[in-house]
């Protein structure tokens, strides 16, 4: 725009001005007519239009919307008369009517035709877009921006030019609603049209990344939808598709099945590439020892990639020479490259399965080479559950001490277990070593001598002990044998006496002395068991031996009552 408050026009541009604005007798009120710009000033544009007195326009209607107005003294404008003689003597003219006016005719003319119209986003309303369409306000809702996606951020498409279809005219209410999208439809329809054309099972089309999901990714191939799923983008497993493909990315894709009556394409991104499976013996055999990444950990097994193509799998059971292997997680890193030996190639499930723990010796073998049965070692405590304790025998093998195996007492063996924690030092002994199901049995108590043992190893079965009475139920007598050690033993109400009107427990007194015979060990309870009814028994046959026989005639209650006697 050029500004001049000061400049007008000469006489003499004038007096051809006035001479020439005579020659437009034929104005008439609510017309348009061609007018000059004769001066500029305090923002009031003087236009002469050829009648007796000049019109005068703001200057802000000649500007557009987010534009400055560009006129300069002399130029030639259109102007719509209102009145030719209002109450001061001028005439009454306005530039925006006229240029609605003109714009409004052409417009219908482009809406009758169906035709393309140019317009200028020049502000953001609810709903969408004004548009200014040569000096004619529009309205372009957000849903008729763009068929493809929902634009976000419409401040982008402010004060640029874009192509529009109009979709509603209303001249009397003065709307007017256009639309991008209803363009961008004719445009696919046409490049899909071609599209189909070319199209056929095999062929490589370049796309844009439109839409990425859990099952796979859609591919915008210009007018044309097509789904690569997640099994197709690349020949190893992956966990999501947004892990190889991002949004707009642009790809080339193959085409894997065309069903062309429901226009649905299936794609294929690994398919641009060689099945690497068709030569897989190639390249790995079973036993080879190769470098992988880990890709993902689970409480079951680990996911590897091998030479970035070939899937394959460590279980948890090959991941370590440990009986009960702890997390994956604590003994590889997602990401992490390592070596591992291949122990399966399964072309069915199309993966290799591995093994961690045999790149290392078996450490089961050396074992023996190192410990014996009844060999005791110091080590740490590694866990600590309800029937025992594990503990460190050597690197990646691990032993139990059983509950049982805790102390020699019984009930001494729960309070213990309570106490132990990880990392506690502690003393054991082997008790049996198997290789075979890789399995070695510790104790703790075996450190010392078993006290019920050295007891039996003193007084064997049959021997004749005695013990003071220390409990007294309906079921037999509790005798302590060795107040010192705690050996307990028990005699049963049926081994009270050989006459069963004896075996009575109210015959005897707790604190009372009773001998009685070792019959058995009761392994579970390490109580032994006694009986008076035996050691009557082996009198019995001791007296028989001594003094008589059963050829002799005499009944056993004379002979005893001889001895008596005696």
């Amino acid at each position: 725009m050029t500004e001049n408050t000061s400049n007008k026009i000469s006489n003499t541009e004038y007096d051809a001005l006035l001479a020439n604005s005579y020659k437009n007798t034929n104005a008439k009120e609510k017309s348009i007519v061609s007018g000059t710009i004769v001066s500029i000033e305090n923002d009031i544009v003087t236009i002469d239009v050829g009648l007796k007195s000049e019109g005068r326009i703001s200057i802000s209607e000649f500007s557009r919307p987010g534009q400055k107005p560009e006129i300069n003294i002399g130029d030639q404008t259109e102007v719509f008369i209102e009145n030719l003689d209002n109450a001061d003597g001028e005439t009454s003219i306005s530039r925006e009517k006229a240029v609605k006016q003109k714009a409004w005719h052409d417009l219908q003319e482009s809406f009758s035709n169906n035709n393309v119209v140019t317009g200028i986003p020049y502000n953001r309303v609810k709903g969408g877009l004004s548009v200014d369409l040569n000096g004619v306000t529009a309205f372009l809702p957000g849903s008729q921006i763009d068929t493809r996606q929902i634009v976000k951020d419409t401040k982008e498409l402010l004060n640029k030019p874009i192509e529009l279809l109009i979709l509603k005219m209303d001249k009397f209410r003065g709307n007017i609603v256009v639309s991008r999208k209803a363009i961008t439809e004719n445009e696919l329809k046409e490049q899909r049209k071609e599209l189909l054309s070319s199209i056929e099972e095999g062929s490589i089309i370049e796309g844009k990344v439109k839409n990425i999901t859990d099952y796979g990714a859609f591919i915008d191939l210009g007018g044309l939808d097509g789904l690569v799923h997640v099994t197709d983008i690349s020949w190893t497993k992956i966990n999501n598709p947004s892990d190889i493909l991002e949004l707009n990315q642009s790809i080339k894709v193959k085409v894997l099945k065309f069903d062309e009556e429901l226009s649905r394409l299936s794609l294929g991104i690994k398919q641009l590439s060689p099945n690497p499976w068709d030569t897989v013996h190639d390249n790995i055999k079973v036993d080879d020892k190769i470098k992988c990444k880990i890709s993902n950990i689970s409480d079951n097994q680990i996911n590897i990639i091998i030479n970035e193509i070939y899937d394959g799998i460590i279980t948890i059971n090959e991941l370590t020479w440990l009986k009960k292997p702890p997390h994956p997680s604590k003994i590889i890193n997602l990401g992490e490259t390592i070596e591992v030996k291949v122990i399966e190639i399964d072309e069915d499930k199309k993966r290799i399965n591995c093994s961690l723990k045999q790149t290392k010796e078996n450490p089961w073998v050396k074992l023996k080479e190192n410990y014996n049965i009844n060999d005791s070692f110091e080590t740490e405590v590694v866990n600590v559950v309800d029937f025992g304790i594990f503990v460190k025998v050597q690197d990646e093998i691990d032993g139990m001490v059983h509950v049982s195996d805790l102390s020699w007492e019984e009930k001494e063996c729960d309070l213990m277990l309570k106490e132990f924690k990880k990392s506690d030092k502690v003393k054991v002994k082997i008790l049996d070593i198997n290789v075979e199901k890789e399995r070695i049995s510790l104790g703790i108590k075996h450190l010392k001598s078993d006290p019920v043992q050295e007891y039996l190893d003193k007084n064997p079965l049959k021997s004749k002990i005695t013990g003071k009475i220390i409990e007294i139920d309906e079921k037999g007598l509790k005798v302590e044998l060795d107040s010192q050690k705690k050996i307990l033993g028990y005699i049963k109400k049926i081994n009270l006496s050989k006459d069963k009107n004896e075996q009575k427990t109210e015959r005897f007194a707790i604190g009372e002395n009773v001998d009685s015979i070792i019959v058995s060990l009761d392994s579970k309870s390490r109580v032994l068991n006694l009986s008076i009814k035996e050691l009557e028994i082996i009198d019995e046959k001791e007296v028989l031996s001594k003094y008589g026989s059963s050829a002799s005639g005499a009944s056993l209650g004379d002979i005893l009552g001889s001895v008596l006697k005696k």
